[in-house]
């Protein structure tokens, strides 16, 4: 049996979250000291008593969910069950940062400010309301890029998330993805809706994004992580530290192959998942891809308790 351990993205955020593992564990609480630190400001404040449309803002939602899930990642090593206990970590989006983290290959630091100014670009490279994204519910990949492709019209619209088998994300200019709501119910989709995100993440038009991430991560050392991390543009694991970068890069406008991960992590031997951090969006994904595969979402003591139970 193997376990991998893996990160969530945007969309799990909760005011509140990781409070109660940072009362329970110091090892968790220095987590959130650092990254305030690091960040200059007291986002655990905001993340435990603050607002919650301020905290889904993704400057503050991206380094929020990484602390989230580091947090939880030491409370369990506190408890003897760290990385040593996986096989492989992986990410979702910004999820990946987490597991890089993680992996050690990026300092918990140098992640917060990296993911700091990921939500800043990603925000500012498209003014609000010229993009948006929608989840495509009952339609495979190849169905949902056709549908991208014909809603595009001179328009980008992609295929940005390959969640599970029955949902899929597109994302581009406003029209286009709502020509592409249209378009995909009727080519059979059970449900297609607008998300409520406030930029059009993993497509072409997050190109100004990619430039500033391209320079902010070309002053970070990246080392080697010490566990291979599964990573969303390519669906394979990856050591190398150049490789990583190069990665992270194409990740802002690439799409986030989670499916594809899932599957490449189960034909290597995984067959159970722990999803390390704020809520269970990721374990949905993972058994409706993997059949067979065990899932656990660890975000609270309880949590950790139940593993040791």
């Amino acid at each position: 049996m193997s376990r991998a351990f893996v990160f969530p993205g945007q969309g799990a955020q909760t005011i509140g979250m990781g409070r109660a593992l940072a009362e329970a564990y110091p090892t968790a609480k220095s987590v959130f000291d650092e990254v305030d630190a690091a960040l200059g400001e007291k986002l655990s404040a905001l993340i435990w008593e603050g607002d919650i449309a301020e905290l889904t803002l993704t400057q503050n939602a991206q380094p929020a969910l990484m602390a989230t899930s580091i947090a939880a990642l030491r409370a369990l090593e506190t408890e003897g069950l760290g990385l040593d206990h996986a096989s492989f970590v992986a990410g979702h989006s910004l999820g990946e940062y987490s597991a890089l983290c993680a992996a050690g290959s990026l300092t918990l630091s140098d992640t917060a400010r990296l993911l700091r100014i990921r939500g800043q670009a990603m925000q500012e490279a498209v003014p609000v309301g010229v993009g948006a994204m929608a989840a495509l519910l009952g339609l495979d990949f190849e169905t949902a890029t056709a549908v991208a492709a014909e809603a595009a019209q001179g328009e980008v619209c992609q295929a940005a998330n390959d969640n599970d088998p029955a949902q899929v994300v597109v994302s581009g200019h406003k029209a286009a993805v709502e020509r592409a709501l249209e378009i995909a119910k009727a080519k059979g989709a059970k449900r297609a809706i607008l998300l409520p995100v406030s930029a059009p993440f993993h497509c072409a038009l997050m190109q100004p994004a990619a430039h500033v991430m391209a320079e902010a991560l070309a002053a970070v050392p990246i080392a080697k992580p010490t566990l291979p991390v599964v990573v969303n543009v390519r669906a394979e694991a990856v050591m190398e530290p150049d490789r990583i970068l190069d990665l992270l890069i194409a990740q802002v406008t690439g799409s986030v192959r989670w499916r594809e991960s899932v599957l490449w992590m189960e034909k290597a031997g995984v067959t159970e998942f722990w999803e390390i951090g704020a809520g269970k969006a990721l374990s949905g994904m993972i058994k409706r891809t993997a059949a067979n595969a065990t899932t656990r979402a660890i975000g609270t003591p309880d949590d950790i308790a139940a593993l040791k139970a």
